[in-house]
């Protein structure tokens, strides 16, 4: 259980919470020196800009459903990154893993969760025109962010790179022709600080250039009982050079290369349910366990029991180059990206510190479960196009597109000797086959026990035993695209895009024991299953929008689309892969969706409203097979699933001082036909339709205020606080018979936030006290399994800082 909360701790939440009662329990819009200018002037909001459509446009203009943050509000939520983000796009949901190759984002109930090398996910993410290979790097530190734009629905025709759920695209900051720059620190309890520093600049007339550095630690939130130290933390740094070039007007060439280090003792994952591994140890929560079907979660459980750290070590590197030239009507844009990712991965798998010291057999006792993987992925990217620059009816963004991704990982896994099943008389007859000859086999064969004493070999907790996967994977795709409209009116306009997709997947798998007498252990195959296999998949695809748009007047817009998403080939490429079922291809996932959507803008509000529903075909997921006599989830193509619901935006300027923003999403993610696994024997599968699909709350909403007090003095004030609804979801999906495990349902929850600011000589200084989960609201963003594990976020606990911001 947590220690109770400070004298000091308790008097900091009442001054914040006095704080807020100047103005409604809502989140930040914008940061004050922009927020105070732009209030007076008469179309502040009727300018929001985003490039969704790979053109600028303002935010009111999109035909499509579209959530925006600027760096105003990413800055005042004081959020590290997409993690801290996401909960303020209602829409969206953030699936929490061991390591950042391991978490995703679905989008309106959509997303893939899978350990598999050899499969994409269903959110594209975008980084400067730059398609992410992976979610996961996109997980890193957000600390030279201009915006991100959450475009949600399948947006097949102009991203088309997995993207049949939706694109979160991220758009970093340009340097500036004069010369600014800005120091940012923050200090939070538990010994967190973060610092950026910003310079920027014209180096020439028509050359300017920027330069982020950006450094980050975390000594953590959760303590090892083991040996007295914290772990859930994290040690960053990062830096961002911008090169932008302007010789002419019709010239803009803009070269990024960016580095990004992370050390990071995360994220142990709690017992929150009783385990029975160690009910003696200091970490065994305070929990009843599945009371009458109901998963009694320890949420103030923030201690773990390991003897091996969980840690995830993250080396990033980024070039890219954005040529835009102007001729005529016409503007034709190159990109030319590369990225490499390195991600290590140490696991701790039993959950304990007792495991793996005894000689008797597992599951009599505890045992051990070690996994250490690394991985690397370079990829590189090619994108042409042309955008019309037309006054006339007929506008559009045609291209071509190439990607490519190669993939290496290896993953080991120490564990105990397993011998409850006869694993080691299996073990011990393979290694006679390939070690004997003649009478001396026969002998071995006839007396397995004889045989296995006479080397002295057994099998029993204390016994650790070894296997190595070697994986790699290569992706290449390649499309053609065109997006646009044509007015059939002046209020009147049809929308229309096509893209053509080739898809190719390829992979190689080699596992072998490294146990002297391939032995079997928990969760090592045998040596009789190495593995030396290959695969490869093509797959090509034409997908479509079409819609009509209608301009209201007024600032007003209805718009209908029909629009396909489309997310390529993949195989089950992990550690145990097995050949018998994960060497089949899984197919693409298809979706279809149709929207409708109302939007208004004016000088001081702006209000979105959209209705949809989008059909999967194909749904890449981890579905459970018990073929092998335990249940393990597989990725497959779990079956078609459906979305639908209704998602509302608005942000209004009520006064010269106040300004609200809020969102809310009714959602209803459903399965609508289940496919049985190959494997799994006939009559133990049923139905699952209508059921829930994983990290799918039915109900998300975000409310925002910030609030700006000028005084006569030589200071002002800004007050800012958001309060974020979750409602209930499944971390997994139900079992092959329609049921859910009770442990796999996360509570709802509510977080409230604030900072109170003052900034001095024209908010060129500032200084902030921040409080984050204002309420003590615990909670758990994911059930990782075993009927015990879940994780639990550093913000799911009150916790305090302060930040110090100058510019210059």
């Amino acid at each position: 259980m947590r220690a109770k909360k400070s004298v000091l701790s308790l008097a900091v939440t009442l001054v914040m919470t006095t704080g807020l009662a100047l103005s409604p329990q809502v989140h930040a819009q914008q940061e004050q020196t922009e927020q105070q200018a732009e209030q007076n002037n008469s179309d502040k909001f009727e300018k929001i800009v985003v490039t969704s459509q790979k053109r600028t446009q303002s935010l009111n203009e999109v035909p499509l459903a579209v959530s925006v943050l600027n760096s105003d509000q990413i800055d005042s939520a004081f959020a590290n990154n997409m993690e801290g983000l996401q909960s303020l796009v209602p829409s969206v949901s953030f699936r929490k893993g061991t390591t950042t190759r391991n978490s995703a984002l679905t989008v309106r109930g959509i997303g893939t969760i899978s350990f598999s090398i050899a499969a994409e996910p269903s959110v594209a993410t975008v980084v400067d025109g730059v398609v992410l290979g992976r979610s996961g790097q996109a997980f890193a530190d957000l600390y030279d962010v201009s915006r991100i734009e959450v475009l949600r629905g399948p947006q097949g025709t102009l991203f088309g790179k997995n993207a049949s759920a939706g694109v979160v695209n991220i758009t970093t900051k340009d340097p500036s022709y004069d010369t600014t720059g800005s120091v940012e620190t923050s200090f939070y309890q538990d010994n967190e600080y973060r610092f950026k520093g910003v310079v920027s600049g014209g180096l020439t007339d028509d050359l300017a250039a920027s330069l982020t550095v950006f450094k980050g630690k975390f000594d953590g939130y959760i303590d090892n009982v083991y040996n007295n130290e914290k772990v859930n933390g994290y040690d960053r740094e990062g830096a961002r050079a911008v090169f932008k070039y302007e010789p002419s007007d019709d010239l803009n060439v803009k070269f990024i290369a960016e580095f990004y280090n992370a050390d990071d003792d995360c994220c142990a994952d709690l017992e929150a349910l009783p385990s029975g591994r160690n009910p003696d140890s200091q970490a065994a929560p305070n929990s009843n366990g599945i009371v009458d079907g109901v998963a009694d979660i320890d949420l103030d459980q923030r201690n773990v029991d390991h003897d091996y750290e969980s840690r995830t070590i993250d080396e990033h590197s980024a070039f890219s180059v954005q040529v835009d030239k102007t001729i005529g009507d016409y503007t034709y844009t190159s990109i030319t990206a590369q990225r490499s990712w390195d991600n290590t991965e140490y696991r701790e798998g039993d959950f304990t510190s007792i495991a793996g010291d005894s000689n008797e057999p597992v599951f009599g006792a505890p045992f051990q479960l070690h996994d250490l993987g690394a991985q690397q992925w370079d990829q590189f990217s090619q994108e042409f196009r042309v955008t019309s620059n037309l006054a006339g009816p007929f506008n559009y963004v045609a291209g071509l597109f190439y990607w490519n991704m190669d993939s290496q990982r290896n993953f080991t896994r120490d564990a105990s000797c397993q011998n409850n099943a006869g694993q080691l008389d299996a073990a011990m007859a393979y290694y006679a086959q390939n070690n004997l000859t003649g009478a001396e086999l026969d002998a071995a064969l006839a007396d397995l026990d004889t045989y296995t004493q006479s080397l002295g070999v057994s099998c029993n907790a204390n016994d650790i035993v070894s296997a190595t996967a070697y994986m790699s994977t290569e992706f290449n795709n390649w499309a053609a695209f065109a997006d646009g409209t044509y007015d059939l009116s002046e209020d009147l306009r049809v929308l229309f895009g096509i893209r053509y997709t080739d898809d190719e997947v390829s992979y190689t798998h080699r596992r072998i024991s490294n146990d002297e007498f391939g032995r079997t252990g928990v969760g090592v195959r045998s040596a009789a299953l190495n593995t030396d296999e290959s695969g490869s998949a093509e797959e090509t695809n034409v997908s479509g929008r079409l819609g009509m748009q209608y301009d209201l007047g007024d600032g007003q817009m209805v718009y209908g689309t029909y629009s396909q998403g489309y997310k390529g080939p993949g195989f089950n490429v992990y550690y145990n892969f097995n050949p018998d079922n994960d060497s089949r291809e899984i197919a693409p996932e298809e979706s279809d969706a149709y929207e409708l959507g109302y939007k208004y803008a004016s000088r001081d509000f702006v209000f979105n409203f959209a209705v949809f529903r989008t059909e999967i075909e194909g749904f890449q997921a981890n579905n459970f097979d018990c073929s092998d006599g335990t249940c393990i989830t597989r990725l497959t193509n779990a079956g078609d699933v459906s979305t639908q619901g209704a998602e509302v935006d608005f942000m209004w300027a009520a006064t010269d001082s106040l300004t609200l923003t809020g969102g809310i999403a009714y959602i209803q993610a459903e399965i609508d036909e289940f496919n049985c696994p190959a494997e799994v024997a006939e009559g133990s599968c049923t139905d699952r339709s209508g059921l829930d699909v994983p990290f799918s709350p039915d109900l998300k909403y975000s409310l925002s205020a910030d609030y700006f007090i000028e005084t006569e003095h030589d200071f002002n004030i800004h007050i800012n606080g958001s309060y974020i609804y979750t409602d209930e979801q499944y971390s997994d999906l139900p079992n092959n018979v329609g049921e859910f495990n009770p442990a796999a349902l996360l509570p709802d929850y509510g977080i409230l936030n604030a900072s109170v600011g003052l900034s001095f000589k024209d908010d060129a200084f500032r200084v902030s006290l921040i409080a984050k989960n204002l309420t003590d609201e615990s909670y758990a963003t994911t059930y990782s399994g075993d009927n015990f594990r879940y994780q639990i976020p550093r913000d799911a606990e009150r916790y305090f800082g302060v930040s110090f911001k100058a510019h210059f």
